[in-house]
């Protein structure tokens, strides 16, 4: 009797579950665990001295001022795009979708340049800037720019799928009870969309924490002040300071982790949650 296609034999699961483990430990956790190695080879209180350091120190306040403000500016965008993609239909609907995913077509370093080409000193721009005491390129504002065009895409890209898959009823039910736009999207989509919204904001924030190429581009490597953790690692690294920059790295791995572990943590009470409404 032949067996249904459905079926596979054990031996070909098993194959299949070992080899996915074995990439996923060459490819993720053992690079993943020769950071933290590498970080504490000399003892705990060198890789601590190290991230105590000032020039690190600042390198981490910057790191976390671009993501604070680069986040909750995505957060905002994101919703607004997806809202008007899933719940309307206008000319240039398909453009819209098509440039929310850009910044995943085009390489971070192109980003990072078009803000120089535009903003620096021999930009389009870059004199009136001059003359009005303004700095964006190899600055605070240059870099939150580069970073919000490279993790625009998360939250949108989160929320598209599930607020189409939502449909429209509720809101035109709203609508026609004579709620405003404002109070349909607060008491209606928000509700609906509250997890799926913050599963995107913690993967724009993950993502901006560790963004490189486009930051480097427009923040001019000053160091203690416009470097952020990824770039302060590369000079640590490049003067052969291994233990600061396996130090610093480690630590961006461990935020990073914790992101991750809010995610799933967050989805896994997303799926309970919705398991009891069923």
């Amino acid at each position: 009797m032949p067996r249904p296609a459905a079926e596979d034999a054990a031996w070909a699961r098993l194959a299949a579950i070992g080899a996915a483990i074995l990439v996923f430990g060459l490819l993720f956790l053992l690079p993943l665990l020769a950071v933290f190695v590498e970080a504490l080879r000399r003892g705990l209180d060198p890789a601590l001295a190290a991230i105590a350091d000032p020039d690190s120190l600042a390198a981490i306040r910057l790191t976390l001022l671009v993501a604070a403000i680069s986040v909750p500016v995505n957060m905002l965008g994101g919703v607004a795009a997806a809202w008007c993609i899933a719940k309307f239909d206008f000319p240039g609907k398909r453009l819209l979708t098509t440039l929310i995913e850009l910044p995943f077509a085009v390489s971070p370093v192109i980003s990072g340049l078009v803000w120089v080409l535009l903003f620096g000193a021999q930009g389009w721009f870059g004199p009136w800037l001059q003359e009005h005491g303004l700095r964006i390129v190899f600055a605070l504002p240059g870099m939150v720019l580069a970073t919000v065009f490279v993790t625009f895409p998360y939250v949108a890209r989160t929320l598209i799928p599930l607020m189409q898959d939502q449909g429209r009823e509720e809101e035109e039910a709203a609508a026609t009870l004579g709620a405003s736009g404002f109070q349909t999207f607060r008491r209606v989509t928000l509700p609906n969309i509250r997890w799926a919204l913050l599963s995107g904001v913690l993967l724009c924030n993950a993502r901006a924490m560790g963004e490189f190429g486009a930051v480097s581009v427009v923040s001019g490597h000053v160091r203690g002040q416009t470097n952020t953790m990824p770039l302060h690692i590369e000079i640590l690294y490049n003067e052969y300071q291994f233990v600061g920059a396996f130090a610093v790295a480690a630590l961006l791995a461990l935020l990073a982790l914790l992101t991750l572990g809010a995610k799933l943590l967050l989805e896994r009470l997303t799926g309970r949650r919705a398991a009891v409404h069923a």
